[in-house]
């Protein structure tokens, strides 16, 4: 928030934002109709997402927490700023498909936003900088830290024989790519999954480059049990087909990353362990929060 400082109405402005289906152009679809608080701001039991008209896009919304920490947006890359993030949804034809001043118009003689858009910015006026600001005040203040883990590290409990030994599997398998204490490094890699019927290329829409063919951007563990289905494409409804791809299925191309060259291969008293500690990064206060749910009004 160095150049958007966080305040109440800015965040209250952006909340209304999230959830205004007048943001895509047949007046049905919100940031918040695929990104569920109860999902951990993820779509629910949605592999593919859907936007206007029904249409069906190519890749599983990924959920929003913890996104100030983020280096870049989008199971791609392509975006490496939260205040940038919106424009992509809003104008992308199977999401949103409208434009920013279509979206000004529709609001901007609303008196609710009149009233939010001065209290958080000083006057009435409506523009693209204060929408994006606004919801990125939002979506920024979605921090999820209160997890059991969290909780361990704080030094407020301890974890279950399972867990602990579940930690030591994860330090020795996956921290690597999933980095404590956001649980990502954030890194864009190929992590082995067979192209799908959409043959999409990952990183190599943003780049065009045969390097980053199949690459996408490793997701956090945190909130697993509110997220699923999992992975860009939702291909995996449960954990333990995730954990079985890795030990089975890894699909070996160029671009793979060297760390999967040999999959991961667990017992299956270490995928029960780890699955234990997996447990421990849900955070049900992150999700029961109500400043984040859709505004009454």
């Amino acid at each position: 928030f160095e150049d958007n400082t966080l305040t109440n109405a800015g965040f209250q402005l952006g909340r209304k934002l999230f959830y205004d289906n007048r943001l895509s152009r047949d007046n049905s679809t919100s940031c918040g109709s695929c990104h569920q608080a109860g999902a951990a701001f993820a779509h629910a039991e949605h592999d593919i997402s859907h936007g206007v008209d029904g249409k069906v896009g190519t890749r599983n919304s990924p959920p929003i927490f913890n996104m100030n920490w983020h280096t870049s947006y989008f199971w791609d890359g392509g975006v490496n700023h939260l205040e940038s993030q919106p424009i992509n949804p809003i104008q992308n034809p199977v999401e949103m498909d409208e434009t920013v001043p279509n979206i000004i118009n529709k609001i901007k003689d609303d008196a609710d936003y009149k009233a939010k858009c001065k209290a958080a910015w000083g006057d009435e006026i409506m523009n693209s900088q204060r929408i994006f600001k606004s919801l990125a005040q939002f979506m920024g203040a979605m921090v999820s830290a209160n997890s059991k883990y969290d909780k361990y590290t704080r030094g407020e409990t301890t974890l279950t024989a399972a867990e602990m030994n579940g930690l030591n599997i994860y330090n020795t398998h996956c921290a690597t790519c999933h980095t404590a204490p956001l649980f990502t490094s954030f890194d864009i890699v190929n992590n082995g999954l067979k192209p799908n019927d959409f043959n999409d290329s990952g990183r190599a829409v943003i780049t065009k480059l045969a390097q980053d063919l199949y690459k996408f951007k490793i997701p956090s563990l945190r909130n697993l049990q509110y997220t699923a289905p999992y992975m860009h494409d939702g291909r995996f409804n449960t954990l333990n087909q995730v954990l079985n791809h890795y030990a089975k299925t890894v699909y070996v191309s160029p671009t793979l990353d060297a760390r999967l060259v040999n999959g991961i291969q667990l017992t299956d008293a270490e995928k029960t362990d780890l699955l234990a500690f997996l447990s421990t990064l849900n955070d049900e206060s992150f999700i029961r929060d109500t400043r984040f749910y859709e505004p009454s009004n």
